[in-house]
């Protein structure tokens, strides 16, 4: 299982949120190329990026950290927010990104996915966002009436091979994964599952691997000094 350490930006600022609400947002790092510096040295090779501006208003304010951290960090870069149009992949691939995931977009046009998928294939995820099994969108301020499993696998028959899925109600609370949901979407989608929301210690992210998910994306966790990403890069063999 690869490990996907977390920066999320506002405002040019590396920031995290508590289930995903903006008057929540607390400044965590001080610089986001110094921190992406920082999880390469720990061994790890990815990381997940969000713009949160992207994803609230769809203004791409932090092209320029992300094509920095893309740059110069050595690492995979996964980033979302606000992706809605081919242009938007087309901008954010110029920056350097390796994975684009789609998110509210997904829900309003499939028919963009489809599209994404034919042009780019593995590099487009759509990242799967939900309260109480019920897909959200616009920054999680919205709901759209869906169930993610449905979603799930509307997506999968397009032919999108990596979900992102969080459950809003653990993101940002340190109170371990929503497993259950991880464990019902691995046996309805057959492609590759990102963990995202609730890892709270190497507990988790060991029963997250046990499950056979992809990836887990370490986020409060890493900050709040609950997990060492080198000893958890370590046990969970990143590749």
């Amino acid at each position: 299982m690869i490990l996907l350490p977390a920066i999320d930006l506002k405002d040019g600022k590396c920031v995290r949120l508590q289930k995903g609400e903006f008057d929540t947002a607390h400044q965590v790092a001080d610089s986001a190329p110094d921190t992406a510096a920082a999880f390469a040295a720990a061994g790890a090779r990815w990381i997940h990026m969000v713009d949160l501006d992207g994803a609230r208003n769809g203004l791409r304010r932090n092209a320029a950290i992300v094509a920095q951290v893309a740059g110069n960090s050595g690492l995979k870069v996964e980033l979302g927010g606000g992706i809605r149009s081919m242009a938007d992949l087309e901008e954010i691939f110029s920056l350097g990104v390796e994975r684009a995931v789609i998110g509210s977009a997904a829900v309003s046009d499939p028919d963009f996915v489809r599209a994404a998928v034919a042009r780019y294939g593995e590099r487009i995820a759509v990242g799967i966002d939900a309260l109480d099994g019920i897909v959200k969108t616009a920054g999680w301020e919205q709901s759209s009436g869906l169930d993610y499993l449905m979603f799930a696998g509307q997506m999968g028959e397009i032919g999108v091979k990596t979900i992102i899925f969080t459950d809003i109600a653990t993101d940002g609370m340190l109170s371990g994964p929503s497993f259950e949901r991880l464990e019902a979407l691995r046996q309805t989608f057959y492609g590759q599952i990102v963990a995202s929301g609730g890892v709270s210690d190497h507990q988790d992210l060991r029963r997250l691997a046990d499950m056979g998910l992809y990836g887990a994306i370490i986020g409060k966790a890493y900050y709040a000094g609950t997990v060492d990403l080198a000893q958890a890069v370590k046990e969970c063999e990143v590749c």
